[in-house]
């Protein structure tokens, strides 16, 4: 799944998808561990998928709360120690 794909989904449809992904994911590494898998890259793929869907609800979260707070006021530098 690419990523300009996931940013057109919503979150709950994302939720949906990550839940998804993992139980395949789940039930691929049971199998695997039973049997051989006739397409062993698939684990790969879904593992990263699931990355990539948790990266872009993570960035949504992150800019939907930066806007709704206002810009923290920025620090004073610190005096420096000279010599001893």
């Amino acid at each position: 799944m690419k990523t300009t794909q996931i940013r057109e989904l919503s979150a709950a449809e994302m939720s949906a998808r990550i839940a998804e992904l993992q139980e395949e994911r789940f039930r691929l590494k049971f199998r695997g561990a039973t049997e051989a898998l006739n397409d062993p890259l698939r684990l790969r793929v879904i593992r990263r998928d699931i990355a990539r869907l948790m990266t872009v609800m993570k960035e949504q979260t992150m800019s939907a709360g930066a806007k709704k707070t206002a810009p923290a006021a920025k620090a004073a530098p610190r005096a420096r120690k000279v010599g001893k």
